[in-house]
């Protein structure tokens, strides 16, 4: 009587075994990013040894000052002093480890130091952007670190308005919830055309005054800054804000927590 087999031998699997890869992140082309920087004076320097060191970037600097007079103002880094501003394209690729770099190289997270943040841009000259993007640490950008609308808790509120009317135009907004604001002197080109449509006469001497703010306070300055110093008023103000995507040197609370999951994710990849 044949023995029943209690085994089999084991023959060639024939059917291949499929490893799932982890579904690819939806990425878009990256693109350039101006970063404002307010600084101490003298630090634009600084600043921009600090973006070389970590990508490119292209930089101009102006001098402008605080309105703070409040140790809780001077926190913010805009007290009454001189100011270095600095406007910089960057990739937007770079921009996590750049702010994290200037955050602590500038120290920002102490009071008085200044303050950083970008703003997204609706368009640049081709030639700029290609040059910029060259040299980021990549070519495309995650869509999940895009900053969105609803995601977003600063705006720049900026006011333009004839000389000498500054102060009241940041007591005003003082008043409606701003903190501190940083004051540029600027001058009027020739606006005859845009003064025949807007029925106003922009006096050559002109003060811009920048509030970084959050979004839920930026309707109520901007209402009082037109209500002070708007089109219909002797300083024959223009107001308008700006989005804002990321900062240092504000708030602990939005930055820290973002920051160390992007240096976790760095560490990661690399």
């Amino acid at each position: 009587m044949p023995s029943s087999k209690i085994f089999e031998p084991v023959k060639a699997v024939a059917s291949a075994i499929h490893i799932r890869k982890p579904p690819e992140k939806p990425k878009r082309a990256a693109r350039p990013k101006l970063l404002i920087s307010v600084v101490s004076r003298g630090s634009g320097r600084k600043v921009k040894a600090i973006l070389n060191d970590l990508s490119v970037a292209l930089t101009v600097t102006f001098t402008g000052y605080g309105t703070a007079y409040s140790a809780l103002l001077d926190y913010l880094g805009i007290g009454q002093t001189e100011r270095t501003i600095a406007f910089s394209i960057i990739p937007e690729t770079d921009e996590g480890r750049i702010m994290r770099e200037l955050r602590t190289q500038m120290s920002l997270y102490l009071a008085g130091k200044g303050i950083s943040f970008t703003v997204p841009l609706a368009g640049i000259s081709q030639k700029i952007a290609g040059g910029i993007m060259d040299a980021a640490v990549s070519r495309e950008q995650e869509e999940s670190k895009i900053m969105k609308n609803e995601d977003r808790k600063y705006n720049l509120v900026i006011a333009v308005m004839c000389a000498g009317n500054v102060d009241a135009a940041m007591e005003a907004a003082r008043a409606a919830g701003a903190s501190g604001g940083t004051v540029v002197r600027a001058r009027a080109t020739d606006n005859q055309k845009a003064e025949q449509f807007v029925g106003i006469t922009l006096l050559q001497e002109q003060e811009m005054l920048m509030i970084l703010t959050k979004k839920e306070r930026t309707q109520a300055i901007m209402d009082a800054l037109s209500e002070t110093i708007g089109l219909k008023t002797p300083a024959c103000g223009i107001i308008y804000a700006l989005p804002v995507d990321r900062t240092a040197g504000i708030s602990a609370a939005d930055e820290e927590v973002p920051a160390a999951a992007e240096t976790a994710k760095d560490d990661k990849n690399e």
